[in-house]
């Protein structure tokens, strides 16, 4: 991709209020998107995210009322959940060990990086609530690639905080001793006209030292 075309693409990308409810994503467009999550950064390299892709229109109808009752919710083709993991980032889970592991480290190096991401965050690792913070950042990296691998090829999307959360874990039956709900993207084709991308000038966001 050309930076035209990525810079296209950017302009392209706004938060979409409503969808075309008759238009779907097709199944190689939609894996597409969520192949730029899966293939995003993340802290030590922990993948902390998990993508749940909402189809089934009941279950959109049911998210709805907990999301201030917003038409992207039940407008759009798929609606991806994301999901931040709490317990498998913890120093003692198996998880990390295997995430290091698949790196073929020696014994000892493995052993360094075990007591290097233990040391490092100790603070973060001291709460559940602290451990979400830091889980959510690398989810966001796969939220900002989704919206903007979307965007690249005509799809629209618009990322949600608004909602609530526990109501949602408890609808969608969720162990929050493993994940936690971090933030929600309806993906679909606009119906109305894109309004004007107003932005502060690159002199306001840019100082170079």
């Amino acid at each position: 991709m050309k930076k035209e075309q990525f810079l296209e693409a950017m302009n392209f990308r706004h938060a979409c209020k409503i969808f075309d409810e008759t238009k779907k994503i097709p199944k190689e467009d939609l894996e597409f998107i969520l192949e730029t999550a899966r293939l995003s950064p993340s802290s030590f390299g922990m993948e902390h995210w998990k993508f749940l892709v909402v189809q089934n229109q009941e279950l959109k109808e049911k998210i709805r009322p907990f999301c201030w009752n917003q038409p992207q919710i039940t407008t759009c083709s798929d609606l991806v959940i994301v999901l931040a993991k709490i317990e498998d980032v913890k120093p003692t889970n198996d998880y990390v060990k295997n995430m290091f592991n698949r790196r073929n480290l020696s014994q000892e190096n493995l052993e360094k990086y075990l007591e290097l991401y233990k040391n490092h965050l100790s603070e973060t690792m001291s709460s559940d609530e602290k451990i979400l913070e830091w889980s959510a950042r690398q989810c966001y990296i796969a939220l900002g690639n989704m919206m903007t691998g979307a965007a690249s090829i005509g799809i629209d999307s618009c990322p949600i905080e608004g909602f609530e959360r526990e109501n949602i874990e408890n609808l969608l039956n969720l162990d929050t001793k493993e994940y936690r709900l971090c933030v929600i993207v309806p993906f679909g084709y606009r119906v109305n006209p894109q309004s004007e991308k107003l932005r502060l000038s690159i002199c306001d966001v840019v100082q170079y030292l």
